[in-house]
């Protein structure tokens, strides 16, 4: 077998954070339909969460961004600060645009509306972990329009090498780690590990974040 076909097998420890008892049984239920997914923990709350994510350690955090208490963008600014952050998806019960930007902005790799079928909420973890990002056309439209607005702006940026330009011009076009390894020629785990020394080279936590930094530096364009 070889690594990237282990890598495709590795099960993905998901915690999720709801209050509401009889969704978060319903996406228990859904996560445990899928061989590649475990629920490692169900956080009743984002002060629960914030205790927990540093504990359990899970690889991605299912988010209801409408908590009572601390709200899910707390929660979220929280979590990324982490040393070790999982990747974060947003559950939301209404298209509240503005939040969402907010939520994607501060790291999170996207959302989904509550309701949606067991496939879809399978698959989009799926590719969250695959480093994509999930969003709504309606709201890529205006990611698209964002970045096209700080386009060319200087920003003080790390320098970074050739091979990470070029993964983070890939990243910044939609592709996906798989997508991007195939484009390339190159193992999935080395666009990861590409993808985390730009992070930490330009100090961002997210491709939206390291996105808008290559922008606003003229370094890569839409």
């Amino acid at each position: 077998m070889s690594p990237d076909q282990q890598i495709a097998r590795c099960v993905t420890r998901v915690m999720l954070c709801e209050d509401d008892p009889r969704y978060a049984r319903l996406l228990t239920k859904v996560l445990q339909q899928a061989d590649d997914l475990e629920l490692c923990f169900w956080a009743h709350s984002g002060e629960d969460a914030c205790k927990r994510v540093p504990e359990k350690n899970p690889d991605l955090l299912l988010l209801d961004l409408e908590l009572t208490g601390i709200n899910g963008l707390q929660v979220l600014d929280r979590v990324m600060r982490l040393p070790r952050a999982p990747e974060v998806l947003i559950l939301t019960s209404f298209a509240d645009q503005d939040k969402v930007f907010q939520a994607i902005k501060a790291g999170a790799a996207g959302y989904l509306i509550k309701g949606l079928a067991p496939a879809r909420l399978q698959n989009a973890i799926r590719e969250v972990m695959d480093g994509g990002t999930v969003i709504e056309p309606s709201l890529a439209k205006r990611f698209w329009n964002y970045f096209a607005s700080v386009q060319g702006q200087q920003d003080d940026v790390a320098t970074l090498t050739a091979d990470e330009l070029e993964v983070l011009t890939l990243v910044a076009h939609g592709l996906t780690n798989p997508e991007a390894a195939q484009t390339l020629g190159r193992p999935r785990r080395a666009i990861k590990a590409h993808l985390e020394q730009i992070y930490r080279k330009m100090g961002v936590r997210s491709r939206v974040e390291a996105t808008v930094k290559a922008l606003k530096a003229g370094w890569i364009e839409l």
